[in-house]
């Protein structure tokens, strides 16, 4: 590159008005007076007064093409490749004489390598050649563009492969990396499921843990339940038993049979005494006749 922007021709069309061609004349045309001032000023590299000079020759004659060839050389100049190019078509699209559309056309060119543009930098010194088929400088420029777009195009080529080498390389790790996900999610789903799976287990052991646990309550209530009925069985055997059997007497208590015995004697005495005490009266007992007046 450095190569190419030493060797770079850039014609420089510069406007020198010699007064004495004008001696006859009263006056020198205004635009041609503010070429002239641009002109020095840009040698001087003064570039904003050269600018305004140039500008104020396009606005005197638009149709001069001269006053744009130069503000684009003076944008060239400062590395303004943008503005110059677009005054060095303005000056090709006035110029009135092939020469000035071949030095238009070649510094147009000179525009677009500094650009890079190596399509159409190769056009625009094929235009400069057409309108000036013997300038070697636009024949250099145009050989050397050439050249400029094969190594361009190579470059372009290798990095196109070097992309779709990386881009391949990508979606390989990038489906390796998808693979991987879905092996870990499906590792995952498959953990999830043994989860769930023993979760499951877990659920229904705790279940049948609990239903084993609440019939071994219900049991252990029926057992209760029934030695509880039992007890009450037993109790309620033994009270109807004690109540069958003969009433042991307490201590110091006679039993009922020997209270009925003392009582059967007692009124048997009674019976022998009341039979005494009739046989003395019927024995003692005087008979009354008579009533005693």
């Amino acid at each position: 590159m450095n190569r190419m922007k030493t060797r770079i021709v850039v014609i420089y069309s510069l406007l020198w008005i010699s007064f004495a061609s004008f001696a006859q004349d009263k006056e020198i045309p205004k635009d041609q007076k503010y070429i002239y001032n641009g002109n020095n000023q840009l040698e001087q590299n003064n570039f904003v007064n050269a600018e305004a000079e140039y500008r104020n020759a396009i606005s005197e004659n638009p149709t001069n093409s001269v006053s744009k060839f130069n503000l684009g050389n003076a944008y060239f100049k400062n590395n303004k490749t943008k503005e110059a190019l677009a005054r060095y078509h303005q000056a090709q699209k006035v110029a009135e004489t092939k020469a000035d559309k071949h030095k238009a056309f070649h510094n147009i060119g000179n525009g677009y390598m500094q650009q890079k543009n190596y399509d159409k930098a190769i056009e625009a010194y094929k235009n400069a050649l057409r309108n000036n088929p013997t300038d070697d400088e636009s024949r250099y420029n145009l050989a050397l563009a050439k050249k400029m777009k094969e190594e361009q195009d190579k470059e372009d080529e290798k990095n196109k492969d070097k992309q779709n080498k990386d881009q391949n390389k990508e979606n390989k790790d990038k489906d390796k990396d998808e693979n991987k996900e879905d092996k870990n999610k499906n590792d995952q789903d498959s953990d999830k499921k043994d989860d769930e799976g023993k979760q499951d287990d877990k659920k229904d052991s705790d279940k049948k843990g609990d239903e084993e646990k609440d019939k071994k309550q219900d049991d252990k209530g029926d057992q209760d339940e029934n030695k509880e009925k039992q007890n009450e069985q037993k109790q309620n055997d033994a009270d109807q038993k004690k109540e069958e059997q003969p009433k042991q007497p307490q201590p110091g208590q006679l039993s009922p049979q020997q209270v009925q015995s003392l009582l059967d004697a007692m009124n048997n005495e009674e019976k022998k005494l009341q039979e005494k005490i009739n046989a003395k009266k019927a024995k003692g007992v005087p008979v009354k006749n008579e009533k005693d007046w």
